[in-house]
């Protein structure tokens, strides 16, 4: 199990993510700069896209280097996950939705096109008592340019935490 405290309210949420390139890494990164706990796993080696995982990523690594474990594994030891996306689930991204869906945590998809406000995201996470979120989503390869838009986004959502 990932170690990482568990948080007593919105402000003090853990965001979890499995450090890959694209949107996983946008929630590490506004994370690690507005002072969030984080963590999560990562495929055996630290493998991702671009190589491996730099080691300043507060992740841990699972027993295979598959990619699949990496996001069962966080699934499992969230509360719930919050996709951001491009356009249509594929992939990763969609296997992320299933697991969720079958383990019964709560998922909400958010179309960086025209995504929710930051309080509805927030209204959500109360709502469904998520104090460790997942946060998943395309690569920058399969989607290019998701990192900043993400990064932006969850930076939002992420301040407005911090606040509450």
């Amino acid at each position: 199990m990932t170690r990482f405290k568990k948080a007593e309210s919105l402000n003090q949420i853990v965001i979890v993510s499995g450090g890959q390139t694209g949107v996983d890494r946008a929630a590490l990164d506004a994370a690690l700069e507005l002072g969030l706990p984080c963590g999560g796993w990562c495929p055996r080696g630290r493998l991702a896209g671009d190589g491996p995982l730099p080691t300043h990523y507060p992740l841990q690594e699972t027993p295979a280097a598959a990619y699949s474990q990496r996001t069962e594994w966080n699934v499992r030891d969230s509360d719930g996950t919050l996709i951001l996306t491009l356009g249509p689930l594929r992939g990763g991204t969609a296997f992320t939705r299933g697991q969720a869906r079958a383990l019964k945590k709560p998922v909400r998809i958010v179309k960086l096109s025209a995504p929710d406000t930051p309080q509805a995201v927030m209204l959500w996470l109360r709502q469904a008592g998520i104090r460790k979120l997942n946060v998943a989503g395309p690569r920058e390869s399969q989607a290019p340019g998701v990192y900043r838009q993400a990064q932006t986004y969850l930076k939002g959502i992420f301040r407005k935490l911090i606040e509450s």
